[in-house]
């Protein structure tokens, strides 16, 4: 037998071989040249996965258009004005996807940015509520002309409605497909506004928009979001020192945290049943107590033992405490879809529904019902966009403005409900885009203010960084370059808390959309009266 040992019976040495066998080519070390190939080949696989997952989703967007084209073709035939009811039909498709994509971030982003759900999870959560609420509770009934805008008597024809209608969605359409590409959300019911008040202007003259309305449509700009932002900042400020400030946190969590929510199930149950069933159910201002308060008792019932039960064994500091919000902004999430479903799901479907009683009767109306196929196409539209186009604003909102935790992110949930409730209650104009995002940056300054009252030394740290440098310049120099250097640390240290690039952005793209639909939806609106009449 072959034998591992040499005659003196020691084992033999295993074998050396050489570190780098001599068949092979040297090894080389990469070059900065090989790094940058490296890192562009990375970049161009990136490119091209975004693009075709893009290419999927606007593929996808095609085939659903293509079946509402097919859909409405369905339901309107034997119609005058056949083939202008279908291609308003599409666009109005078209108008409830860019609803889905820019409007609906604004209910989840904050429980996305929270962590409190996943992308997945939020997407599934809005798309089911948005649609219910807007079949369930979508109205039957609404204004021809989107919220009073357009006088319709001073529509010369039937064909005139409906070329002033189908310009007003698409420009809306147009305005909010930008606005997404953009990360910019902007109010829907701002958008065909606009758009309405444009066409009626085209078609009718300056006369025949209520000037009135509009002039509460602009006071919103402003209404809206301050509301919002002292309503939340408020909220949020409450729970940091009735909770998080606190000592001991969990016997804090247990006294406030079922207060809270039942003070949010009261709030969302009056939001619901004025904003979501408006249209169904008008009831009295005993009627809205009763039901608040109902809602109030009911809650705090429920959620007690469970806050009980929830905060047994959990660590006596924040990153625990605040996982305690997690279920209530869940329910806020799905509530705030199903009632936005609701009440905004007519500014995609109510100029088609105009359009289609428009060619059903041969005449303007001031109100029609609504058929159901097109609240269907209005409930889908919506549905679909925010499945596919949706996850672009849901992070740039949760994630991209101001960092959230779930006690920040319930503040902006609560206040959305309890601000539309005030708004109504004294007769003022809101948006509940505005709202939302008002209360987000209100939740962000209010970081920054108690950020620089807890924490100040990080101001000094930074404004003293630059210390060694001022050293070298001449004193004439020193004063003013060191007024800068804290300056400069102050605005570091606010873009941590709230990012000012986004801000801006957002307050241009509110400023701009009434104006800014209005011309488009004029020059749609002429442009398709001269190819109709060609």
């Amino acid at each position: 037998m072959p034998s591992d040992s040499t005659s003196s019976g020691r084992p033999s040495p295993r074998p050396q071989w050489p570190s780098q066998p001599p068949d092979l080519p040297p090894v080389r070390k990469p070059t900065p040249l090989d790094k940058d190939l490296k890192r562009i080949r990375r970049m161009e696989e990136a490119v091209a996965t975004t693009t075709g997952r893009t290419s999927t989703r606007i593929g996808l967007g095609l085939l659903f258009l293509i079946g509402v084209c097919l859909f409405a073709g369905a339901q309107s035939g034997g119609v005058e004005q056949f083939w202008l009811v279908v291609i308003a039909g599409v666009i109005a498709g078209y108008m409830a996807l860019n609803i889905g994509a820019n409007d609906v971030a604004n209910n989840v982003s904050p429980a996305v940015g929270s962590q409190a759900l996943t992308l997945t999870g939020a997407l599934a959560i809005a798309a089911i509520f948005e649609a219910a609420g807007a079949i369930i509770a979508g109205g039957d009934v609404v204004a021809t002309v989107s919220k009073g805008i357009v006088d319709p008597a001073r529509l010369a024809s039937a064909e005139t409605l409906i070329h002033a209608m189908t310009a007003a969605l698409l420009a809306a359409a147009l305005w909010l497909n930008l606005a997404t590409h953009l990360g910019a959300p902007v109010s829907t019911t701002h958008s065909i506004v606009g758009a309405v008040a444009g066409s009626g202007i085209a078609a009718a003259g300056a006369d025949a928009v209520d000037w009135a309305v509009m002039g509460q449509i602009a006071a919103s700009w402003v209404i809206s979001p301050a509301l919002g932002g002292v309503i939340a900042a408020a909220i949020l400020l409450f729970v940091k020192y009735a909770i998080l400030f606190r000592e001991d946190k969990i016997a804090a969590a247990k006294r406030w945290l079922p207060i809270l929510v039942a003070i949010m199930a009261a709030a969302f149950s009056v939001y619901l049943v004025t904003k979501g069933l408006g249209r169904l159910w008008k009831p009295g201002t005993s009627i809205l107590l009763l039901i608040g308060v109902g809602a109030f008792l009911l809650a705090w019932a429920i959620v007690r033992p469970m806050v009980n039960r929830a905060s047994q064994g959990l660590e006596n500091r924040r990153k625990s405490v605040v996982t305690l919000f997690t279920v209530p902004l869940i329910c806020a999430a799905a509530l705030l879809s199903f009632a936005h479903g609701a009440n905004d799901v007519a500014n995609a479907v109510g100029p088609l529904a105009a359009i289609v009683s428009a060619s059903n009767t041969g005449g303007v109306q001031g109100t029609v019902s609504i058929p159901f196929w097109v609240m269907l196409v209005g409930a889908a539209g919506i549905a679909v966009g925010l499945a596919l186009f949706g996850s672009r604003l849901i992070r740039a909102v949760g994630t991209q403005i101001t960092k959230l935790d779930r006690a920040r992110a319930f503040a902006i949930a609560l206040s959305a409900a309890v601000t539309v409730i005030v708004a109504s209650g004294l007769g003022l104009p809101v948006s509940s885009t505005h709202i939302t995002l008002g209360a987000l940056f209100g939740v962000g300054f209010l970081r920054e203010r108690l950020d620089r009252i807890r924490k100040p030394h990080r101001y000094a740290a930074l404004a003293a960084h630059e210390s060694e440098a001022l050293r070298l310049l001449d004193p004439e120099d020193r004063d003013l370059a060191e007024k800068k250097g804290q300056k400069k640390a102050r605005k570091a240290q606010k873009r941590k808390l709230v990012r000012r690039q986004h801000l801006l952005t957002i307050v241009a793209a509110w400023l701009i959309t009434v104006p800014l639909t209005a011309v488009l939806s004029a020059g749609l609106y002429v442009f398709s009266r001269a190819v109709w009449a060609g």
